[in-house]
Parts: C-alpha cells; structure tokens; sequence
C-alpha cells in the first residue's frame, strides 16, 4: 500500500488542480475536430473515446515518460527522454501543446520553489520541456510518489477533456462529472499498466487522435487552440 503525506498530498492536489496556470484548459487534443465531424455526439461517445485513449493512446506513452523523468538520476536522462517525446509527438499542434505546457509549469516551479537544487539542475530545459518531463520532475522534487503521480497526470489529462467535451457536445456539469467518476477505474488500471511498461514496449495507436488534430487548425471556427 501506498502511503502520502499530508504535505505531498497537498502539493499533488495543486499540481493536478485545473486551476494550474499552465494552459491546459485552451487544448482539446483533437476533440473540437471529432465533435465537428460528428464521430463523438454525446457522454457514451466521449468515454469510449477516453477509455481508448487510456487503454491505446499517446497520453500512455505520455506517462511512462512521466514516471522516467520522476525517476531519473541525472540530466542526461531527462535529456534523452524529452527528446525522445519530442520525436513522436505526430503533429505539430500537439507537439506544441506538450511543450508550451511543459515551459510553463517549470516556469511556475521556478517561482514557486526557486531554492530547490532541481531549478538549477534543470534550467537548461526551461525553454523546451514538454509537459510530462515536467510534471514528473516536480512531483520528485516534492515528494510524490511515482505511482500516485502517474495516477493524478492521467485523471489531470481527463478532467481537462471532459471539460472540453462539456463545452463542445456540449454536456451538463452532472454528465462530466458522472463520466469522470466512471472513468476512475479505467485510470486505475492504466495508470497500474503504464508503470510495468519497459522502453521497447512504449508505443501507441493514435492515428485517429493524429488525424484529428492535423485537421483542426483549418475548421472554420474554434474555441480551443490549434
């Protein structure tokens, strides 16, 4: 059983809070383009959706990666792994996205914990730092541990999803939440799945999610970013 501090408990609710100044919530990750289409209409499209994602998708991949930087033991490594996500992010809107996100929330550590030996450590990253090396090195920096990080960097991806699916469906605040609350499970076991990943088994099948977002900057109109 895994046991938190109160204090690590707290920090992880603020690093996977909505209300974390990272741009987070100006992304649909190629919903906007699936809503406009049609393909997803409704709750039950929108979580079948997710729980594909979760079972098949990059945000998998994402993760292990995530765990990586909570683990690594020098730069070298969080280095390698960030050039490694570098080099699969399939279009550029999401590559855009994962380090936007990845800058700013290392920015945001640097104001929030400007003593710790990890600014200093990681400065050179500051201006191209995908998100999940972030996440993970910020997590280790304040004491959460590896597997209940890689629980809250999932359940974080989701909620800002199904927020979006709220807006573009749209749905009501109750369907959201109810389809969070059936999504736990699913994270669960993902999240448990993620961690036995080794290197050579880290792939994804995310042509739709890749189509998605390569046809989303040329909609008409869009409420989320591209």
């Amino acid at each position: 059983m895994v046991t938190t501090t109160n204090a690590a408990l707290l920090r992880l609710l603020q690093l996977a809070s909505p209300a974390l100044p990272v741009g987070a919530y100006s992304y649909s990750e190629g919903l906007e383009t699936l809503v406009h289409s049609g393909v997803i209409q409704s709750a039950s499209d929108l979580e079948h959706w997710l729980i594909q994602e979760l079972r098949y998708g990059a945000v998998r991949v994402e993760a292990a990666i995530m765990l990586r930087s909570h683990r690594a033991s020098d730069l070298t490594q969080i280095h390698y792994w960030n050039d490694w996500l570098t080099a699969t992010r399939e279009t550029e809107e999401l590559r855009s996205q994962s380090l936007q996100m990845g800058r700013s929330l290392l920015q945001l550590f640097q104001n929030l914990d400007p003593t710790s030996a990890l600014n200093i450590q990681h400065s050179a990253l500051s201006t191209s730092c995908h998100f999940a090396i972030a996440f993970g090195f910020v997590a280790s920096a304040w004491n959460i541990e590896a597997s209940v990080a890689a629980i809250a960097y999932l359940q974080s991806w989701a909620t800002n999803l199904v927020s979006a699916g709220v807006k573009l469906i749209p749905l009501g605040q109750t369907a959201g939440q109810q389809l969070l609350l059936k999504l736990g499970d699913v994270i669960d076991a993902a999240s448990s799945d993620i961690a036995q990943l080794s290197d050579d088994q880290m792939e994804a099948c995310g042509w739709g999610l890749s189509i998605a977002s390569m046809n989303h900057e040329t909609l008409y109109s869009r409420l989320f970013r591209s």
